[in-house]
């Protein structure tokens, strides 16, 4: 009998441990890594989309997971970690984050290992050289060095488009070392999405992009394969945020214009 009891209550400590590892925001079925937070993992810096300003994360995705967040009824917290975590599952797998936005583009690949929402963004490959660099092309780029950011698809077009050009390849962790490889001459050129990149060279005025490559990439917000739940709430705030104006608004806010402009 004392074991039976035991074990009972084993049960009932063990369902007590559980219901506190997860929430069920408004009855939805929707459980969280943490109570009452939205965990977002990205890779931080790819300003606009995710930067770190006098202390505080902000950017383009931040300002529409909050509107996911706001519809749940919890607080965003975002973790910062490195994009191959996000873009193999890993993350998901280890219950580091509910969801991941990371200016991420959805491809086959990355579809394997986890769900993708619908898309939210429209971007392309662009090259960034300094200022008055002749670089265009890869023809142009011939025995040069060209930069790219490690486990993108700025990555993977490059490698593709380079093949017996005797371009060499150099990895960057991060596209701020990326940018900043450009910058000092390290690199001839560098590769990374559109949005990205007029960003910087706006702020840079001594870089420029030369050339944009129509790869017609969608970015998508990430979630745990099977996590039906989240992602068919994620996709209803997306839509609502495209037909209430509230997209537009911080698109707007981001990029100085709106998508139709």
């Amino acid at each position: 009998m004392a074991a039976i009891a035991l074990t009972a209550a084993a049960g009932l400590l063990a369902a007590g441990c559980t219901s506190t590892k997860s929430d069920d925001t408004g009855g939805s079925g929707i459980k969280l890594v943490s109570s009452g937070t939205l965990k977002t993992c990205t890779h931080l810096p790819y300003p606009p989309f995710q930067s770190k300003q006098d202390g505080e994360i902000v950017g383009f995705d931040v300002d529409l997971v909050d509107l996911i967040a706001k519809e749940l009824g919890v607080k965003q917290e975002i973790v910062n970690t490195p994009f191959e975590g996000i873009e193999t599952g890993q993350d998901f797998n280890i219950r580091k984050c509910d969801l991941a936005a990371a200016g991420m583009t959805i491809t086959d690949e990355r579809d394997k290992v986890m769900d993708f929402s619908v898309p939210y963004f429209n971007a392309t490959q662009a090259l960034i050289t300094k200022k008055g660099d002749p670089y265009k092309t890869f023809d142009d780029l011939k025995g040069k060095k060209l930069g790219y950011q490690k486990a993108t698809t700025g990555g993977i077009y490059a490698k593709k488009q380079s093949k017996g050009l005797d371009i060499e390849l150099v990895e960057y962790e991060d596209v701020g070392l990326l940018l900043t490889a450009v910058k000092a001459g390290k690199v001839d050129a560098g590769i990374n999405d559109n949005g990205v990149l007029f960003k910087y060279v706006k702020e840079n005025p001594d870089t420029e992009v030369t050339a944009e490559f129509d790869t017609g990439e969608e970015y998508g917000i990430g979630f745990r394969t099977g996590n039906d739940a989240l992602r068919t709430k994620a996709n209803k705030v997306l839509k609502k945020a495209r037909a209430d104006g509230s997209y537009d608004k911080i698109y707007k806010k981001w990029f100085g214009t709106t998508p139709q402009s």
